[in-house]
């Protein structure tokens, strides 16, 4: 069995941002050289998700605002954990809502998806780089 691992970078301009990672990770999955496996992909920020939907504006919008009705950045004092000295309470809750990574089954070299289906990154507390973890297993 093989191993191969990858970070990708964003930086991101929103505090709140959805990019489509996945062309990314199929590229990784092509550099990787491996047909039948599996691929993890995380975020690799606690205030940041992966997960696995349709790239359709609408749904983008209704899940920025969904996430901002269900944990509003603002005010800061809803969260305790603002009172350490951050303003990220709510990136955590929209974080934990959406999830860490996504894991994708490899088949002839290929992404096993299903209809519709496209990887994103969600970015809860951004403005600056952000990185995200592409690990595939198979052979």
């Amino acid at each position: 069995m093989k191993s191969f691992r990858k970070e990708l970078f964003f930086n991101t301009t929103k505090r709140m941002e959805f990019i489509n990672i996945t062309r990314d990770v199929e590229k990784a999955l092509n550099e990787s050289g491996i047909q039948e496996g599996l691929c993890l992909v995380n975020a690799m920020h606690i205030t940041a998700s992966v997960f696995i939907n349709d790239d359709e504006h609408g749904l983008i919008a209704d899940y920025e605002k969904w996430l901002e009705e269900l944990a509003p950045h603002e005010p800061l004092s809803r969260y305790r954990h603002n009172l350490t000295g951050e303003d990220n309470g709510d990136a955590h809750h929209k974080r934990q809502i959406m999830g860490r990574e996504v894991v994708v089954a490899v088949t002839e070299g290929r992404l096993d998806f299903g209809t519709w289906e496209q990887i994103f990154y969600g970015e809860f507390d951004g403005r600056r780089r952000k990185r995200v973890l592409v690990k595939i297993i198979g052979e």
